[in-house]
């Protein structure tokens, strides 16, 4: 279980890393990607944006 936590740790990081590349790309923007203002906050939730990183990671994980 340790092993899988370090795993996740460590995606999080590249992912982090890459953010302002995924901007650049338009993930992030997408159609689907929500953004609104609430209690003088801003919100984002990268629905669309989610959905096709996810697939991405899915088609790399059948091929390796």
């Amino acid at each position: 279980m340790i092993r899988w936590m370090i795993v996740i740790f460590l995606i999080l990081v590249v992912i982090s890393a890459l953010t302002p590349w995924l901007h650049k790309l338009g993930f992030g923007k997408l159609p689907g990607d929500l953004r609104f203002r609430l209690f003088g906050r801003e919100w984002f939730i990268p629905l669309a944006t989610t959905v096709i990183l996810s697939l991405i990671a899915t088609l790399v994980a059948k091929i390796i």
